[in-house]
This record gives C-alpha cells, sequence and structure tokens, in this order.
C-alpha cells in the first residue's frame, strides 16, 4: 500500500505537472503574453509545481523534513544527476553572456538557502524575503534578456508550442490548467502520506526520504525535459532547465511554503546536506567556467558523486 501511495502520487505529480505547463503555455498565446515572460514565469513555476505542492503537503502534515529535504535534495539531484545524465549524452555549452547573471543568481539562491536553514526555523520572514529575491531574479532576467537577439525563454516556450494541439480554446486550456493543479496537488497528498509511511517503516528519517525518493521523484519531469532536449541537439536548453529550476525551488518553493507554514530544520540538513548543495553548485560553476561546457566526462563525475551521496544517505 505503500509503495502504491508513492507511485501513485509521483505519476499523478509528473501528469499534473505537465498539464498545468501545457495550458498555461497555450493559454499565454491565447492572451497574447511575450513568449519571454511566460518562459521565465510560466514555465519556470510550472516545472516546479510538483516541488511546491509536495513541499506544502509535507509542512502541513508536520514533515518538516521532507518538505526541506525535498527542495535541497531536488536542487541536488538536478545538478548531479539530471546534468549528469545530459552531459553524457551530449556535452552542455553555455552562453557566456548568460553565464554572470545565472550563475551570479545561481550563487545568491544557494547563500540564502544555507543562511534560511542555518536560522533553525524557515519562517515567513525569511519567505518574504526568499520570494522578493525571487521576483528581483525574474524582473532582472526579463530586461537582461528582451535586450538579446536570441532569448533563451522564447526558445523555450516555441518548443513547447510546438509539442501542443493546435487548439487555442481557452476553456480547453483553462481546463488542462485546473486539472494539472488537481492532479499535483492529490499526487503530492499521496507522495507525502506514502513517504512517511516508508521512512516509518524503513527506520529512516523524513530528511533522508525527503532527500532520495521524493527529491528524484519530483525532479523526473526536468529529467525527461533535458533528456529530450539534449537528443533534439538543445544543450543550452538542459543547461537552463537545471540552472532556473534550481533557482526557482530555492527562492519560489521554499519561499512560498515558509510563508505559508514555518519549517524547523532538521540537524542533519544542518550539519551535512546544505553543505553538500554549497559543494555542488561549486562544482557546476567550475565546470562551467572551464570551457564554458560540461564534458562527457564531468558528466560522469557528477553521476559517480550522486550515487555516492544518495549511497551514504541511504546507510547513514
Amino acid at each position: 500500500m505503500t509503495l502504491i501511495l508513492v507511485l501513485g502520487g509521483l505519476a499523478l505529480l509528473a501528469i499534473g505537472g505537465e498539464l498545468l505547463v501545457r495550458g498555461a503555455v497555450g493559454m499565454s498565446q491565447v492572451l497574447r503574453i511575450s513568449p519571454l515572460l511566460a518562459g521565465l514565469t510560466i514555465v519556470g513555476f510550472g516545472t516546479s509545481t510538483p516541488e511546491l505542492a509536495t513541499s506544502i503537503q509535507a509542512a502541513f502534515a508536520g514533515a518538516p523534513g521532507l518538505a526541506l529535504g525535498n527542495v535541497i535534495g531536488s536542487n541536488i539531484a538536478n545538478i548531479l544527476l539530471i546534468l549528469g545524465v545530459s552531459a553524457v549524452i551530449l556535452p552542455l555549452a553555455i552562453r557566456r553572456e548568460a553565464f554572470a547573471r545565472d550563475a551570479l543568481a545561481l550563487v545568491v539562491s544557494t547563500v540564502l538557502c544555507i543562511i534560511a536553514v542555518m536560522l533553525g526555523t524557515i519562517g515567513a520572514v525569511a519567505g518574504l524575503v526568499l520570494l522578493a529575491a525571487m521576483v528581483g531574479y525574474v524582473v532582472w532576467a526579463y530586461l537582461s534578456e528582451r535586450e538579446a537577439g536570441d532569448p533563451e525563454g522564447e526558445r523555450h516556450v516555441a518548443e513547447l508550442a510546438d509539442t501542443m494541439p493546435r487548439s487555442h480554446n481557452g476553456w480547453i486550456l483553462a481546463a488542462m490548467i485546473a486539472a494539472g493543479l488537481v492532479a499535483a496537488i492529490v499526487g503530492a497528498r499521496l507522495l507525502v502520506a506514502g513517504a512517511v509511511e516508508l521512512a516509518s517503516a524503513a527506520g529512516l528519517s523524513e530528511a533522508v526520504i525527503g532527500l532520495t525518493i521524493v527529491a528524484i521523484g519530483t525532479s523526473l519531469p526536468e529529467l525527461i525535459a533535458c533528456v529530450i532536449a539534449v537528443w533534439r541537439k538543445h544543450p543550452e536548453v538542459a543547461l537552463g532547465n537545471v540552472v532556473g529550476s534550481n533557482i526557482y525551488n530555492v527562492l519560489g518553493i521554499l519561499g512560498i511554503t515558509a510563508i505559508i507554514h514555518p519549517l524547523e530544520v532538521p540537524a542533519e540538513i544542518v550539519h551535512f546536506d546544505i553543505w553538500v548543495l554549497a559543494g555542488v553548485t561549486a562544482l557546476l560553476l567550475v565546470q562551467l567556467r572551464s570551457g564554458w561546457k560540461i564534458t562527457r566526462w564531468e558528466g560522469a563525475l557528477l553521476l559517480a558523486v550522486f550515487a555516492g551521496y544518495t549511497g551514504f544517505l541511504l546507510l547513514r
């Protein structure tokens, strides 16, 4: 029964996130919203819907370790697992113009996450600071990308739009958005319930389950999207997905969750896992700066580190 809850929750989260993104992108076209603005907001928050729904449900269920472990674990999995797999398939290049902005935003979001975790309790004030930083990043990215000749946001939305039905019926798109939200909420509730039971049965902490099974599960949509992107020879889209997702997870997801419900930080996250996130973020920036791309052997290194980290979590 526990396994059914976990798998069913993950499936609903994946379906919900997909419906929400497709419906929202279609609605942005109907309403004639700028593709760039849609890419930075609708796509960014839409692909992070599984993490948001899961963290909020976990917070209300009295499982802060699960909620916080989901955010931190997802960011670690995004870098080590998703970029590792993507780079092994195809080396990931980065635009030098975007590196300064995105690298700075990634560093700032990680530092803010460390500060929030070290507080011991992440409350509404800390959540508001994170969310304000999120708004600032979106505005900054929008203004800088609008001046660029080939903005990533427009390319990303265009690719998504090409995979959607040609119908521009507003009611159908609204129904897709509503169905996506419902599926995400129900899926998160099932996943959290199953994860809490699994932690108890396996003798593991909720933080460990959040950092492993839940984090990897909620990151599956990004993994699939990135693999498809590199398979279609769009490595910059895959890299942009991960960097953007990590920024959204900390500033947006953690910020919103903390505003809605305070989070008590588990000791193991304070003493170890937050520093793993800092370390892998630094490793990513070093890899990107050396040669302006992540090579196949560097991708293999990321996967090796992920395997070691996951194994350590399950054995500690």
